[in-house]
């Protein structure tokens, strides 16, 4: 089975010279295999039946918006669902149960939210029949004898009431008839099921109680539109994301409120990037593997341990299925109280103070190395971005000095990628990164280290004014490895990114720290990746909104420690990766771990 996929967003045939019909074999020998249905300046059409599958129209197209994928033929009656002719296409489903959470992994683009939007109902699937969608009894008899019958008969008969928390929340304080509205008026309304007394205290809503829903940070915006979906009383509920923008302490809150559903018999759906919470949240769970925006396949059930470690070595034992060329392992991290050593310093600073209105910053001075990756951990509104841009120039402290030279006296130069990032560049993402780093962009190292690592490659000729969430932190994080610097300083690199893109993005910042000897600071949300990406560590503490003082620069596991001590949460290595995972709270390992102090991991990753 062959498909051809064109991205009809980026295709732009009034700029090129129709190089995939033009150079097409099977055109030239007078088949009509790319046609231009709506005329020659609109994106063409692939006949797959036609095309032999030489692939030269996507070597050709100077876009890079064709994709053509040859697959098994047993997946041909496996097919969902199809967005259109030469659109994307899903093959399976994930099967959820009652009383039970279902974990979806997987890279952005393989089709996990559009399995959550059939399985809701919001999407009919069209079993890849675009041009004549199939009806309610087609789907059924297409599914007779599995486990998604009964499921499909219920939401055509609608006895099946789904809720969804869907996965973009950025855009509800737009909404006109919600934007105004204090949260305390929109969960008590959306209050079905009586939950909401005891998820107002468990979610820390307190504080926002009677704010507008247009105040709110992305943070309470995200435990707001987890709360509205849990108060309201369904049958089964869908979470697409529930953690981005939390912090950790914040993300294990939710996991607990979300597990409580299935304890009350509640069927559950959650897609998440952090593994870590995936884990604790999750009874089974589902792989998507494929080609983002091009394909993707939806694995059998697994259990949780199973099926995160089989996505982290990139294969699935009984499918015979290799779906990455190279296994993900944390088995080199050690849980010894090491010293970062290194041959010379990089920097020094001293004591620092910065007071806003109603916000007091401490920082405790330490010393740097060269090589030396240090992670930022903190809960949110604590001043972790406060003090990056302190070190950054763009903020004065009150008392002490930021660094301005190295320890040998050069002037320091330092790299800066914000946490929000501004699309406004006028150009396209060569030019982006050209602008940031001059000729180093063009380097065997930079192309290897970082733009292949980033998958970066054929996204050079898109506008930044065009990329996704997710690809234009991946084009920051490009232009702020690509400046020549002795200091990174990376403001939540892992947000909008899929698990295998925080990793693929962890190794290039790990790279070109090491292979140039510079230093890097990264704040980071997960523990996942705090863990997999730092030498050492600074840790906030205090009270969020009010005060934050930021320890001195300590070794991995002492930080991790003292961090996890705040959250209450104990984690253990799982013994084939070597991964983290959470103790449940209560466990006798939980327990044992909080009664000898060692709330970093027991035993090494081996």
């Amino acid at each position: 089975m062959r498909i051809a996929i064109l991205d009809r967003q980026r295709c732009r045939p009034k700029d090129c010279t129709h190089e995939c019909q033009r150079f097409c074999p099977r055109v030239r020998t007078g088949d009509e295999t790319v046609i231009f249905p709506d005329g020659q300046d609109k994106p063409p059409v692939i006949v797959e039946s036609l095309c032999s599958g030489e692939a030269i129209c996507v070597k050709k197209c100077p876009y890079h918006v064709i994709s053509i994928v040859n697959l098994p033929e047993e997946l041909e009656s496996d097919t969902s669902h199809r967005y259109s002719i030469n659109g994307f296409k899903l093959f399976r489903l994930p099967i959820p149960k009652e009383g039970m959470v279902l974990g979806l992994i997987g890279p952005n683009g393989v089709g996990k939210t559009t399995a959550v939007r059939i399985l809701a109902g919001e999407l009919q699937p069209n079993l890849g029949q675009v041009e004549s969608p199939p009806d309610w009894e087609e789907i059924i008899r297409a599914y007779r004898g599995s486990e998604l019958q009964p499921f499909f008969e219920k939401i055509m008969a609608g006895s099946i009431v789904p809720i969804l928390k869907p996965q973009n929340i950025t855009d509800l304080p737009k909404v006109k008839d919600i934007a105004e509205r204090p949260i305390s008026d929109l969960l008590e309304s959306s209050d079905s099921s009586g939950r909401l007394k005891d998820l107002r205290g468990d979610m820390s809503l307190d504080e926002i109680w009677d704010r507008p829903i247009k105040f709110l940070s992305g943070g309470e915006l995200q435990r707001v539109a987890v709360t509205a979906a849990i108060v309201r009383e369904g049958d089964i509920y869908f979470f697409d994301e529930p953690t981005a923008y939390l912090d950790v302490r914040e993300r294990l809150r939710v996991g607990r409120a979300i597990r409580h559903l299935a304890d009350l018999g509640k069927t559950v759906v959650v897609v998440e990037h952090d593994l870590s919470i995936l884990d604790y949240v999750s009874d089974n769970v589902c792989l998507f593997y494929g080609t983002p925006g091009v394909y993707g396949i939806v694995s059998h059930p697994h259990g949780t341990r199973v099926g995160v470690n089989q996505f982290l070595d990139g294969f699935i034992p009984d499918e015979n299925m290799r779906f990455r060329d190279t296994s993900i392992s944390f088995k080199g991290m050690s849980t010894e109280d090491i010293e970062f050593t290194s041959t010379e310093t990089m920097i020094e600073y001293g004591n620092m103070r910065k007071e806003f209105e109603d916000f007091t910053l401490e920082v405790k001075g330490s010393r740097v190395s060269k090589g030396q990756v240090i992670g930022i951990l903190g809960p949110n509104g604590i001043g972790k971005t406060t003090f990056v841009r302190m070190l950054a120039g763009e903020l004065v402290p009150d008392q002490g000095e930021a660094p301005k030279k190295t320890v040998t006296g050069l002037d320091l130069k330092i790299s800066y990628k914000p946490q929000y990032i501004p699309a406004d560049f006028d150009g396209n993402l060569r030019m982006y990164l050209r602008e940031a780093g001059g000729n180093t962009i063009d380097s065997a190292d930079f192309q290897t280290g970082v733009i292949k690592k980033l998958e970066l490659e054929n996204l050079l000729d898109h506008s930044i004014q065009q990329l996704s969430g997710g690809e234009l932190q991946r084009a920051a994080i490009a232009a702020c490895l690509a400046r020549d610097a002795d200091i990174y300083l990376l403001d939540e690199p892992s947000a909008f990114l899929d698990v295998e893109q925080r990793l693929a993005s962890s190794r290039a910042i790990r790279r070109q720290v090491r292979n140039n000897l510079k230093t890097a600071f990264v704040v980071e949300h997960s523990i996942l990746m705090a863990d997999y990406l730092s030498d050492s560590m600074v840790v906030f503490n205090g009270t969020p909104g009010k005060s934050g003082v930021a320890s001195s620069v300590t070794t991995l596991r002492t930080g991790m420690n003292n961090f996890l001590k705040q959250m209450g949460v104990t984690f253990r290595r799982d013994p084939q990766t070597g991964r983290p995972r959470v103790n449940k709270d209560g466990s006798q390992l939980d327990s044992q771990q909080k009664a000898s102090g060692d709330y970093y991991y027991v035993g090494k990753g081996s």
